[in-house]
């Protein structure tokens, strides 16, 4: 048990204030102050260093029955963070470790020790917890390996490819080696990025034309294996392309996120027929039994260097919103993240 004579009173948190309709506007949100409470038994207080901005957010601040509860109107967001422990009231847990937790989008946050996990920052980056070696990455792993049921020698297509999954999904598909691995991004920049810095086998930018036709391009022999992230005219391309006993893992659709109406469907789900293709979506709180054997073999990857990855860091808990609707546009190369 520690305690410290300085501990903050209040705090800066974010709060929903209306559900956004179509694309977030600044008015649906808040930054408000709040009282900081002392931690109770088994609780720790955390001053909270970097926050991480997700897609999946914009789909916590909509109503609609998920599979994660909705944002609460007119209280604190929540999110991944990593931070300081500046006070203790847990066994285990002491003033100065470092503690990966769930109650980001405010600056000082009270967490229970069984939803605290320390994390080292002389093993790694405190950031890269939130990322590389956190739930995104951990969502890379699980999609590729566990529910793309990918095998040596697969064709790979990753749509979002230069994002935080995206591009850790497609060097994990190299190092185990994959035919050949494609990705799509939204920028001539991020194409090369993929290429020149994470091995991509062949890249291009969704934006310079047809999709299916420059997936063709890029994959000419099909693929076996697309890792979705975006959804609409990806996963329609991707199904085109798709060869025989082909898998797709659904991610995410961040196409059709902030969509006022229902998106169409593929038009071409009848070629599943033929390749007797599969669509499987998955969730990684589905897959943390995997943890040990993705830290042990990404981490091994990281430290050698042949596992890279890259981070967009916006600083100061003011410009969350900002970081999070950056994330929506495809601002972010690698993981966005926000520094306290």
């Amino acid at each position: 048990m520690s305690d410290t004579p300085t501990l903050p009173t209040t705090g800066r948190e974010w709060r929903l204030l209306s559900r956004p309709v179509g694309w977030p506007k600044p008015e649906d949100f808040a930054l408000a102050e709040a009282e900081v409470p002392a931690p109770g038994a088994g609780r720790v207080l955390v001053r909270n260093k970097y926050l991480s901005v997700d897609p999946y957010m914009r789909g916590r601040m909509s109503a609609a029955k998920s599979y994660v509860a909705p944002y609460e109107l007119g209280k604190v967001m929540q999110g991944g963070a990593v931070g300081e422990v500046v006070a203790s009231e847990a066994e285990g847990i002491a003033v100065g470790d470092h503690v990966l937790h769930f109650f980001g989008w405010r600056e000082y946050a009270v967490v229970a020790a069984e939803n605290a996990v320390k994390v080292d920052p002389d093993a790694a980056p405190l950031s890269a917890y939130l990322g590389v070696l956190g739930m995104t990455g951990l969502t890379a792993y699980a999609g590729l390996l566990r529910t793309a049921a990918f095998k040596e020698g697969d064709r790979v297509f990753v749509s979002g490819a230069a994002g935080a999954v995206g591009s850790q999904v497609g060097q994990i598909a190299k190092l185990k080696g994959a035919s050949r691995v494609v990705g799509s991004a939204g920028s001539d920049e991020k194409v090369k990025l993929l290429v020149e810095e994470y091995g991509f086998d062949a890249a291009f930018n969704y934006r310079n034309g047809p999709v299916s036709e420059q997936l063709r391009a890029a994959a000419p022999d099909g693929i076996d294996v697309y890792f979705d992230n975006v959804g609409g005219d990806h996963l329609e391309a991707a199904i085109g392309s798709l060869d025989r006993g082909g898998r797709i893992a659904v991610c995410g659709m961040i196409s059709v996120y902030n969509n006022t109406e229902p998106a169409p469907g593929p038009r071409n789900l009848a070629r599943l027929i033929q390749t007797r293709g599969r669509i499987e979506g998955f969730l990684v709180n589905d897959h943390h039994d995997l943890q040990p054997q993705f830290v042990r073999e990404v981490g091994a990857w990281v430290r050698s260097g042949e596992l890279k990855y890259r981070e967009t860091v916006v600083e100061g808990i003011e410009n969350n919103l900002e970081a999070f609707l950056g994330v929506l546009r495809g601002d972010n190369t690698g993981k966005m993240i926000v520094k306290l």
